[in-house]
């Protein structure tokens, strides 16, 4: 088994350009601008024309087509339970979320209550402990200090009185 390879060869061509050039005319290429102008300002009115009736066209027509995913499914037995089958699952799920939120947002109340309950409840029975403690300290003071004007009184008065008679059995 012979194998015989053959390598190709290409060679560049020659690309010299010939240019034919003719100068066209003023006035050849003022008419052309002209045309291209003409052809150009006719395309944007038919194209805003277009659009001016093509818009309400296919707002309409995309009106139709929910109007009629709407009411598809209404228009036959079996479509209109599916149908109610399907809003009645999405109700119901709905009201378990509502009810879910409802609970959680009642036990978090009912905590913040309990809690706030607790704590006034702690806060007056540390402010009744303080009234007391300052009341009966108050009171023993008040007690003890009436009892030494009441004693200090009654050695006045027992001294006044000794004075009182040692006055009188002097004159007597």
């Amino acid at each position: 088994m012979a194998t015989s390879t053959t390598k190709t060869t290409t060679t560049p061509k020659s690309t010299t350009a010939k240019s034919t050039t003719t100068k066209r005319s003023n006035t050849a290429q003022v008419r052309e601008g002209l045309t291209k102008a003409r052809h150009g300002a006719t395309d944007y009115v038919r194209q805003g024309t277009e659009r001016a009736v093509n818009v309400p066209v296919g707002a309409a027509l995309t009106a139709a087509d929910r109007v009629n995913e709407i009411v598809e499914p209404l228009t036959s037995t079996e479509g209109r339970e599916k149908e109610l089958k399907s809003i009645r699952t999405r109700v119901e799920r709905e009201l378990n979320k509502f009810e879910r939120r409802g609970g959680t947002a009642r036990r978090k109340a009912t905590q913040r209550a309990r809690q706030t309950r607790n704590r006034v409840e702690r806060e007056l029975k540390q402010r009744r402990r303080s009234v007391e403690t300052q009341v009966k300290k108050t009171r023993k003071d008040a007690e003890t200090t009436l009892k030494e004007n009441r004693k200090k009184a009654e050695d006045g008065l027992k001294k006044a009185r000794t004075q009182v008679e040692e006055r009188v059995s002097t004159l007597v």
